[in-house]
């Protein structure tokens, strides 16, 4: 059996400014702050001698690809990325960026935001624009009911509430 998996899809190439602002930051903490630090180590570790079995500089060496493969993956993501800084026309429908409250078949109440995979944050309850529960409720309008179909079986919510964030 073989190991290959098709790369992943990089998913929509949206972002709000918050999201790239964060991004952008962590690229600048990587290049400018971790990198030359980890440099310096390694370039100190070099000169301790025999680098075949010199623990330090075998792990700097290999922070720098890590440190490096990031760079290059932030730097390509943000070209690629389309900022959406302005609310959609309609504020009554969900779109990309919109807070929705939502309440479940329980009466339990929760309230998620739509924003780019790059943004997922749990804690935050920022979700996906490509998960199943945002593109269940992309387009929909207040009171309207979204049913969500996802591995774990349905599950019905109602909206209760849209609201576009000021970024």
């Amino acid at each position: 059996m073989s190991r290959y998996r098709p790369p992943r899809s990089a998913g929509t190439p949206l972002i709000t400014p918050e999201g790239a602002r964060r991004l952008r930051d962590e690229l600048h903490e990587l290049w400018h702050v971790r990198r030359p630090a980890v440099t310096q180590a390694v370039s100190e570790a070099a000169a301790l001698g025999d680098r075949s079995e010199n623990a330090e500089y075998i792990y700097g060496k290999k922070m720098l690809r890590e440190i490096d493969s990031r760079v290059r993956f932030l730097r390509k993501r943000l070209e690629a990325l389309k900022v959406v800084d302005q609310p959609p026309a309609n504020r009554q429908k969900v779109y990309f960026s919109a807070e929705v409250s939502l309440e479940d078949e329980d009466g339990q109440c929760m309230t998620v935001r739509v924003v780019g995979p790059d943004e997922i944050d749990p804690k935050r309850r920022y979700i996906s624009i490509d998960s199943p529960m945002a593109r269940a409720l992309l387009g929909k309008e207040l009171d309207d009911e979204v049913v969500v179909r996802s591995p774990a079986g349905e599950r019905s919510y109602w909206i209760t509430a849209i609201d576009y964030p000021a970024s």
